[in-house]
């Protein structure tokens, strides 16, 4: 009979910890809106390739040393709502990298991408933060019309990359304002 006690107040005392953490709520909000727009970066439509021209690794033998900037555009037409302001948020993946670059997937040692924005004051992009803290500018769509500038750079936080391929990629979004 002790034994069933024992075990009656321990399966007691089990149910009443369950009971003290239900209730917990977890909230998800969103929105979806019905803007759009078609989309196309450097002339290639929305998937696209920019291709950084071939450098001496020795142009990235010193840390934090660039190269290679190459300069791209994300052209926006047929945008519906016509006005407002867009600006483009580079989502974090397998490639972003907690100084803000992307990850060289290539077989050149100690490089990465960094990406640039061209939309207003030159600024270097973090693509590790949330979008708005990103530095990506805003621009005016101007009878449904937008052209976003960007560039891409081969960068060397530490310095002495070496010789290889360089390839990397990163998922973006528009955002309408």
């Amino acid at each position: 009979m002790k034994k069933l006690a024992l075990s009656l107040v321990a399966a007691a005392m089990g149910l009443a910890s369950v009971a003290a953490h239900a209730g917990n709520v977890l909230t998800i909000n969103g929105q979806l809106v019905a803007n759009t727009c078609d989309i196309s970066g450097s002339g290639q439509g929305p998937n696209f390739t920019v291709t950084l021209p071939t450098l001496s690794a020795s142009q990235l033998s010193q840390a934090n040393s660039t190269a290679g900037a190459t300069g791209f555009n994300i052209a926006l037409t047929n945008c519906t709502p016509s006005t407002g302001n867009v600006h483009t948020f580079w989502e974090y993946g397998a490639n972003t990298l907690a100084d803000g670059n992307l990850k060289n997937n290539g077989t050149a040692a100690s490089v990465e991408v960094q990406l640039l924005d061209y939309n207003g004051a030159a600024k270097m992009l973090d693509v590790s933060k949330a979008d708005g803290a990103q530095g990506s500018q805003s621009v005016a769509l101007t009878g449904g019309q937008a052209n976003l500038k960007y560039a891409a750079q081969y960068i060397s936080p530490a310095g002495s990359a070496g010789a290889g391929s360089v390839t990397t990629s990163v998922t973006y979004s528009i955002v309408y304002q």
